[in-house]
């Protein structure tokens, strides 16, 4: 599908801020209107005073660490969940607590949050405390079966909340009614550093770390799982989340993350001095959430927790292995699924606003992958999919800009209060779980609360980018500008550029990338460039001779000698 490229929009009077004329473009294109705006020290970041339920929370967790009660960590099983649970038992053991273990609900077996299930085998360890991390937010009947059995939660969240809230000792979640706390777009691991830059203020006060002569522990030397898990999880980078993730990538850079994060980060073969968020969005991010979607999240889990470069590294490689099983089993996925979009013209008639997918043998663990190529394919929301047991299905959704996906599938429950057992997510990403046999009557309704929401609103499929780069600015040097300009990511976007080049040669390298050497057509210089995952059957029979290709300027050192080489993100022929 061709797609609309249009350059980004600029505030008007935005003065210069560094010395760099590209970087101002950038800069001034995501809204910095001040360098102190890129002032990432941590003296920087927003106070935990402003959560709503601090108070609560760490008068929970002092309790149950000075009086050594058995606290019991329940996670999500993706990244978030994964490094919101190490970072809980990492910090708490560290603060002195003794007894800290953690629970991470099998996908397949039970799935999200904390439910009644779940607390049943909670029970079998016998906490007195139950912290939930990356969930919590919606599990009502959950909270209600650990009350019953003497045990008290402390939800720790960042979804969004439902109308009714769960009856917890104490729930801290900025996405909750009445939280004044400025950022809205913090990850759960976010919101779990916050709790513990709280209880650490609360211990000191109390003498705690002098009275047990323990060492007060520097929590910013855990910033590296919280930038994974913040990246990791796709929430926007507004400035505080920006913050964390900078200071997470200086110690990744300089060599002092975690054990497993080197160790995947490895395995990715990326270069510690040059990680970027990127990096752990796409490689090291992904193999951690292969553990939740086709086997058991605690091998991630422990594979953050790892203490020397020998268990970490045994255990990244299981990761790296799930990683590579998921791939093969999304690839058959997403070739039959197009194979099913080619049946259907779902550009017109009963479905102009939606795709729903459903095939009983896809992967519960895959859908949302699926979802997302999908969704991509054919620039609409989509969800897909997959059984959970013989009468019930679980979907993954993903959404466009123009479409909140969480109040559409609120909207379809306020209309059809049966339809749906329960759902909760994001406004580009959620989930979903119903019986099977009201899938074709969702499939209507989904659509109908789609157009609703849209109105008449087209959705443009657009590609924005920050204008093209001059000649003087094709450099290794604005590459490398721009690499350490970050942290960049969702709502903060990475800088994209433009512009017609000619193609002077080209050929395929491994199975489907293609490599170039083109020409801007106001310019003399040949540039290298690679434009991955093509369709190499479309390109042969008919190469182009011409161009015009949205790209950011990358450093290629594959070779030991570094070359400014052009990362392609999308082309169209011109001739």
């Amino acid at each position: 599908m061709k797609k609309i490229i249009r350059q980004r929009s600029s505030q008007e009077g935005i003065k210069p801020i560094t010395s760099s004329s590209v970087l101002n473009r950038v800069y001034s294109y995501r809204g910095i209107q001040a360098s102190a705006e890129l002032d990432y020290s941590l003296a920087r970041l927003l106070p935990y005073h402003d959560l709503k339920g601090m108070d609560e929370a760490v008068a929970l967790l002092a309790e149950a660490i000075t009086e050594q009660q058995r606290i019991l960590v329940v996670g999500d099983f993706d990244a978030d969940g994964a490094t919101s649970s190490a970072l809980a038992k990492l910090v708490l053991t560290a603060f002195g607590a003794k007894h800290v273990d953690y629970l991470v609900p099998n996908r397949f077996e039970f799935g999200y949050g904390l439910s009644p299930e779940l607390i049943e085998v909670a029970k079998e360890l016998k906490p007195d405390l139950i912290v939930t991390v990356d969930n919590g937010i919606s599990s009502i009947a959950g909270v209600s079966a650990a009350q019953q059995a003497g045990i008290k939660v402390l939800i720790t969240d960042h979804h969004l909340a439902g109308d009714e809230l769960p009856q917890a000792n104490a729930i801290v979640n900025p996405n909750q009614p009445g939280d004044i706390f400025p950022s809205k777009n913090m990850a759960g691991v976010g919101v779990v550093f916050y709790v513990l830059l709280a209880l650490r203020a609360r211990l000191r006060e109390d003498n705690w770390f002098e009275s047990q002569v323990i060492e007060e522990p520097n929590l910013a030397h855990y910033l590296d799982i919280v930038a994974l898990g913040t990246v990791a999880d796709v929430v926007p980078l507004d400035s505080n989340n920006r913050l964390l993730v900078h200071n997470g990538l200086k110690l990744i850079r300089a060599g002092r993350c975690r054990p497993g994060i080197q160790a995947l980060l490895k395995l990715a073969k990326r270069q510690l001095a040059k990680v970027t968020a990127t990096d752990l969005g796409f490689s090291v991010g992904p193999r951690l959430n292969a553990a939740g979607r086709l086997d058991d999240m605690s091998v991630g889990i422990e594979c953050l927790l790892a203490e020397d470069e020998g268990a970490a590294k045994e255990l990244a490689e299981i990761l790296h292995s799930l990683n590579s099983d998921r791939r093969q089993v999304e690839q058959d996925m997403q070739d039959e699924a197009l194979s099913k979009l080619e049946e259907v013209d779902w550009h017109t008639g009963e479905f102009d606003h939606s795709v729903c997918l459903y095939e009983p043998h896809w992967h519960q663990g895959v859908v949302g992958l699926l979802a997302s190529r999908i969704k991509e394919k054919v620039n609409k929301p989509c969800i897909v999919f997959a059984n959970a047991d013989e009468v019930s299905i679980k979907g993954s959704a993903r959404s466009v800009k123009e479409v909140h996906i969480r109040d559409a599938l609120a909207l379809v429950d306020s209309r059809h209060p049966q339809l749906v057992e329960k759902f909760g997510g994001h406004a580009m990403a959620a989930g979903l779980s119903m019986p099977l046999n009201n899938l074709e009557k969702f499939q209507r309704a989904f659509e109908k609360a789609v157009a609703d929401l849209l109105n008449g609103k087209m959705i443009e499929d657009v590609i924005e980018t920050d204008g093209e780069l001059k000649q003087e600015d094709m450099t290794i040097d604005t590459a490398h500008e721009l690499a350490l300009a970050g942290p960049f990511g969702q709502g903060f976007p990475e800088p994209a550029f433009d512009g017609e080049f000619i193609v002077l040669n080209h050929r395929i390298v491994g199975e489907n990338h293609l490599k170039l050497t083109l020409q801007a057509c106001d310019q003399q210089t040949p540039i290298p460039a690679i434009a991955f995952r093509i369709d190499v059957e479309e390109w042969l029979s008919q190469p182009a001779q011409k161009i015009r290709a949205v790209y950011k300027p990358d450093i290629n050192d594959y070779y030991n000698v570094p070359e400014l080489q052009l990362m392609i993100q999308y082309f169209e022929r011109l001739a």
